[in-house]
């Protein structure tokens, strides 16, 4: 086994404004789990840098679900495919697949003795669906409202009920099974966003974004009281958890606080103020245990300190969206990831224990296109708001540092000693010296793409999308071209200097890397193909004598110099999305990226 994964580094949730945003928990304790984009990701809650993705859905996921038991998995996806899968295994083998109905998959809830399953959503004939898991056959039919259903439970004892909320402003009560519509319980004003039984059963929650909670007895269906008396929250409601003991409530709300109920004495405990911008505002809250977690409209997890409601304990940040590009770099003896996505946001993860943040300060306001580090320990960023930001990584603020803006949208950057940084621009080749623009060659004659510069600050190589490498010396502040074409088998996606100087890789859309040898005038060295589509990244090993890249075929291969045909081969690295960027920790130590938002460190063995 040439590789194997050594750490994996998982995306946040995928949150949308007004939409709430379900965490499950483990009735073992352990885990949590959410969705983003077609992934599933399980996370440990003591220890939340410990992850793993589940990623089989063909189609973005919205909810899933742990089995009372544990040890099952249901997950649902905007198609309306239900998929029951194993937890117990790596492999996450697929126990049943299911469909519904045709359309988005809400909310999912299971029956105690983890047979049965209730599937609610926007369907075009029906809302909901209950059935068996392991034949799919009906047990009753989800029936009583007029618009798509929000959230579903069921009584985790029996004799067993079961609560819906809609967009149709009402929640509807059912006796089973098999499970028949009882009455609609009309009291919220506005879309119920979410309903919970509390764990013994006695009592069901509903919540809704008029702002109010209101509370039912759980085996009759009979309203017990009003959370708050009037209202329970200025805004919306988006999600509410019980606590286990069920005396408690968790509530989580568009008025950017999360509250704790006392249910019996019907008071707020405590109020989480989570910030006064759009992005606190609360969407998901999960009880678990001890710990008290709320999901934020910026995709942060909040874990919440009963003791100091002002200030969360930790907060778990990363990416909700695709992170475009990498670096590493070391310092003092600690390695250190830096990822930037296609939001704007650059975080860094200390590559030992995951532990992440983001970088201070307003920065980039667009996708992250490329960044590499420079010798003075600066982090060089291009991005598609057309500047070039130098960020000091000591400080790892934005604010009071230096950004050039450039005329044109950049696409690639690259630096060398002295001070010296060459962008690659649409249609348009820059010189940076010192953080300023000293010369630009405006019409190359060609589009340009991406650009490496030789580790002893010389020369420029830039690849085109005709499928040539142009060479240009740097001399002083001025780019001069040699007039040297390297011919590549396709338009050019990547290129890399070895660290050492001595080789130059150039990755195409034609699926080849091409390897020049800089000291015989840049005659070709070797070519090396295996990728079934375009290759998009390439890194070079600090040993120089291997080097990775990654392509649209979802592969990365770790290729050896000297014999094309060693390579060591990492299938599915992140299933269903390609490779977006490679880098290397170490000699053995490869991290890759991808638009599943997700960053993942592999052991690579010779």
């Amino acid at each position: 086994m040439p590789y194997e994964i050594k750490k994996v580094f998982a995306s946040l949730p995928q949150v949308e404004r007004g939409v709430s945003k379900i965490i499950g928990g483990d009735p073992k304790g352990n885990n949590f789990l959410y969705t983003n984009g077609k992934c599933v990701i399980l996370r440990n809650i003591d220890n939340p840098a410990l992850a793993d993705i589940y990623t089989e859905h063909a189609h973005q996921v919205v909810v899933a679900r742990y089995a009372p038991s544990g040890f099952y998995i249901a997950s649902g996806d905007v198609s309306g495919k239900l998929r029951i899968w194993d937890t117990t295994q790596k492999e996450h083998l697929l126990k049943y697949e299911y469909q519904p109905f045709a359309g988005k998959i809400k909310d999912i809830a299971w029956t105690e003795d983890s047979k049965r399953i209730a599937v609610v959503g926007e369907g075009r004939e029906k809302f909901g669906a209950v059935f068996l898991w392991d034949s799919g056959s009906s047990v009753g039919e989800i029936t009583g409202h007029n618009k798509v259903i929000n959230s579903v439970d069921i009584k985790q004892s029996r004799p067993y009920r079961l609560a819906t909320g809609s967009d149709d402003n009402c929640a509807a009560f059912f006796e089973g099974p098999p499970f028949k519509f009882r009455f609609t319980i009309g009291d919220h004003s506005r879309f119920v966003n979410c309903v919970r039984f509390s764990p013994d059963g006695n009592r069901f929650a509903t919540a809704s974004a008029d702002g109010q909670i209101y509370i039912y007895d759980g085996k009759t269906g009979e309203k017990v009281c009003a959370l708050g008396g009037s209202k329970a929250h200025d805004g919306g409601i988006y999600a509410i958890s019980w606590s286990p003991d069920s005396t408690h409530l968790l509530s989580a709300s568009g008025d950017k606080t999360s509250k704790i109920w006392d249910v019996n004495v019907n008071s707020v405990v405590s109020t989480f103020p989570m910030g006064s911008t759009v992005l606190d505002q609360q969407l998901g809250c999960l009880w678990q245990k001890d710990h008290l977690l709320s999901v934020s409209l910026s995709g942060y997890i909040n874990y919440l300190d009963r003791n100091n409601p002002s200030k969360p304990l930790r907060v778990v940040k990363g990416h909700s969206k695709s992170i475009q590009c990498l670096a590493v770099h070391k310092n003092g003896g600690k390695s250190h990831i830096y990822s930037g996505s296609h939001d704007g946001h650059i975080n860094y993860w200390d590559s030992e224990t995951g532990e992440n943040d983001s970088f201070a300060g307003k920065g980039h306001t667009n996708q992250v296109s490329r960044m590499t580090v420079d010798e003075s320990g600066q982090l060089i960023s291009c991005s598609m708001d057309d500047t070039v930001r130098y960020t000091s990584l000591m400080l790892r603020d934005y604010s009071g540092q230096g950004v050039v803006k450039l005329d044109i949208q950049p696409k690639c950057v690259a630096v060398g000693p002295g001070g010296y940084a060459v962008v690659v621009c649409i249609g348009q080749i820059v010189l940076l010296k010192d953080q300023r623009k000293c010369f630009s060659i405006d019409n190359p004659g060609y589009e340009p793409e991406v650009v490496a510069v030789h580790p002893g600050g010389d020369t420029v190589a830039v690849g085109g999308a005709d499928g040539n490498v142009r060479l240009y010396s740097i001399l002083g502040t001025t780019l001069k071209d040699e007039g040297k074409l390297l011919e590549a088998k396709g338009p050019v996606t990547d290129v890399a200097y070895s660290h050492d100087g001595a080789f130059l890789a150039v990755c195409d859309a034609s699926k080849v890397v091409t390897v020049f040898s800089v000291a015989d005038g840049y005659s070709e060295n070797n070519v090396f193909y295996g990728h079934h589509a375009k290759i998009v990244c390439l890194a070079w090993s600090p040993d120089n004598e291997h080097f990775a890249s990654g392509g649209m075929d979802m592969m990365v291969y770790v290729w050896t110099l000297s014999d094309p045909e060693t390579r060591v081969k990492i299938q599915d690295a992140h299933r269903l999305h390609h490779v977006s960027s490679l880098a290397w920790l170490d000699e053995h130590t490869l991290v890759t990226t991808s638009h599943d938002a997700s960053v993942k460190e592999w052991t690579i063995t010779y």
